[in-house]
């Protein structure tokens, strides 16, 4: 069972929005970074956002800055990942992820704890 739980991801006609959402299974993680990264089939994941334990720090990818909203509620242990204008080479799998500590909130490497995953499809 993974302590962090992603949900929102779907069918989506480019354009559009949707909005995944990640709840993790312990109090702990309020102070925890939060990140999403997404994987392309045979690619290696990509750092798409973070956001610090208080909310008041982001960081975005390039690919989605300006597009992509990350923020959290700690008082329910649950980050969100905002998408707007969505294209077709944001379809894939996003998954969240938590770490205590980062020195680096892009780096997939840092991060202990991840979610199983939420699909997202992207439609013309």
């Amino acid at each position: 069972q993974g302590r962090l739980v992603e949900s929102g991801g779907g069918l989506v006609q480019a354009g559009g929005s949707l909005r995944l959402s990640c709840v993790a299974s312990e109090r702990t993680f309020r102070s925890y970074f939060m990140g999403w990264f997404r994987q392309a089939p045979g690619k290696d994941g990509e750092f798409v956002a973070a956001i610090n334990w208080s909310g008041g720090s982001t960081n975005y990818a390039d690919s989605v800055k300006g597009r992509f909203t990350i923020s959290r509620d700690n008082t329910k242990t649950t980050v969100f990942l905002q998408m707007n204008d969505v294209k077709p080479e944001d379809a894939t799998v996003y998954y969240c992820a938590a770490d205590p500590d980062l020195r680096n909130v892009r780096n997939e490497e840092e991060y202990d704890f991840w979610g199983q995953g939420t699909q997202v499809t992207v439609s013309s």
